[in-house]
Parts: C-alpha cells; sequence; structure tokens
C-alpha cells in the first residue's frame, strides 16, 4: 500500500534559479492540503548548486526527498523519480513552474476519475497561454502534428511538462521505458496506449519561460528519430511486459 496520496516528481538540471521559488510555492500549496504527501526533487549531471540547493531545502521540510541521478537525461531523472515514489498519485512537475501550482487538483480525483493518466493540455478546451511568442506556438504545433501523425493519433499536446500517473500505472508503462531524452513523454504515452490505459487531457494555464530549454529545431529532429526507434523497439519485442 502507497504511504501517500501524492508525490511530486520535479527532474532538475542546472535549475539553481529557478528551483527555489518553485519548492516554496508547492510547499505552501501543500500545506493548504489534508492528504499525505511527498516531493522528489532528482537532479541530474547539473554543473551548477542545484543539488546543494535542495539538499539546503531539505533540511527545512521534511516532506521533500532529494536524489542525485547519475545518469544524464530528463527520462532518466523523471523514470528514477517516478519508481522510487510511495503516492498513490505521481505528478511530474517541471522545475520551472510553469503552470500554477493551484491547478494541480485537475489532475486528481475528486476533479477527476477514471482514468490512468492525466497529462496536462495547453490546447485542450479551456486551457490558457501567456506571453508565448507565435513563433514557439506554431513550432509546437509543428511538433504536435507530426507525433499526431506518426505515433499518438487524438493526443494534442503530449509534451506538456505536466502528468499525473497512478502508482499502478507508473509500474505498468515506467519499467519498460528506454528512452532518457526529450522524447520519452511519447515512449511512456505509446507504452500506455498499447496496454489500453486511459489518457486524459486536462486544460490548464501555462505561462511561457523564456528562459526554456527547448530548441525547438534540435528537439524536433531528435523527436522524429525517437519516434521511428519507438516502432522500432517494438517490432523487435522491446516493449514485451518484464518478470
Amino acid at each position: 500500500m502507497n504511504k501517500f496520496f501524492l508525490s511530486i516528481i520535479i527532474p532538475a538540471h542546472n535549475e539553481e534559479n529557478r528551483l527555489p521559488r518553485t519548492l516554496e510555492e508547492i510547499f505552501s500549496f501543500l500545506k493548504g492540503q489534508s492528504y499525505p504527501s511527498e516531493v522528489i526533487v532528482v537532479e541530474n549531471g547539473s554543473t551548477d548548486e542545484t543539488l546543494s540547493i535542495a539538499n539546503d531545502f531539505a533540511k527545512e521540510h521534511p516532506g521533500l526527498v532529494v536524489i542525485h541521478e547519475d545518469r544524464n537525461g530528463k527520462g532518466n531523472a523523471v523514470r528514477r523519480g517516478m519508481l522510487e515514489a510511495r503516492g498513490e498519485y505521481r505528478f511530474i512537475c517541471d522545475a520551472d513552474l510553469s503552470m500554477p501550482i493551484e491547478d494541480l487538483p485537475h489532475f486528481l480525483p475528486p476533479d477527476i476519475i477514471d482514468f490512468d493518466i492525466a497529462i496536462g493540455s495547453r490546447e485542450a478546451p479551456g486551457s490558457i497561454r501567456y506571453n508565448e511568442p507565435p513563433y514557439r506556438h506554431i513550432g509546437g504545433r509543428a511538433i504536435n502534428l507530426a507525433i499526431r501523425s506518426l505515433i499518438l493519433p487524438g493526443l494534442n499536446d503530449t509534451q506538456c511538462g505536466f502528468k499525473c500517473f497512478r502508482a499502478s500505472a507508473t509500474e505498468d508503462i515506467f519499467r519498460l521505458q528506454t528512452l532518457t531524452g526529450w522524447s520519452f513523454d511519447i515512449e511512456l504515452l505509446y507504452l500506455a496506449r498499447r496496454k489500453k490505459l486511459r489518457i486524459r487531457e486536462i486544460p490548464i494555464r501555462w505561462y511561457f519561460d523564456p528562459d526554456s530549454k527547448v530548441s525547438a529545431v534540435r528537439d524536433a529532429l531528435r523527436m522524429i528519430g525517437d519516434i521511428f526507434r519507438i516502432h522500432l523497439n517494438a517490432l523487435r519485442g522491446a516493449y514485451e511486459s518484464k518478470p
């Protein structure tokens, strides 16, 4: 049985500037909630003070768990945190907190029922984007068109960094994950579709961060290569359930 109702997992690579504010806002929010929770920061590959900042914060906040992951890649950090989490619901949260933490209840019962995975969507009806340059929006829609055409039809925003998984879904798919970079979300959702898990898109308020680490052209090219790698993995039987 899981110890917590909610685990919040934050992958953190060179986040010394954004992480303190994000942790303050998350813990302030959690103080007002009635359920037991934990926050997990997974630092990997940082060359700044991210790890020491997280450790210092943990000294004052017993609900924070800090993990150092040796292997680079956001996918590695997320996988490590999700599998070590002890929450019935496990929420992936980008370190920039571009979605207000006050929107988190929309990913959890009783606001949402009959789901295995709830993914934040900047395109679902009711969502709002703030301060996003038109070129970034157009680029993002082009990337999503490729994703929908090549692997995940019907999902309008697979790359938003806010997703909630039931514990059972986490165990089902994260152990089969092979991608460690930007496209890990696509592989997880592909695996969820193979297992017929229930995926819901949740409209969010999303604030563009000019310090975003996403490179539209570079990451789009990598993503297309990764999509073909996922299909090849499936043909080779790499996604068959492991004992």
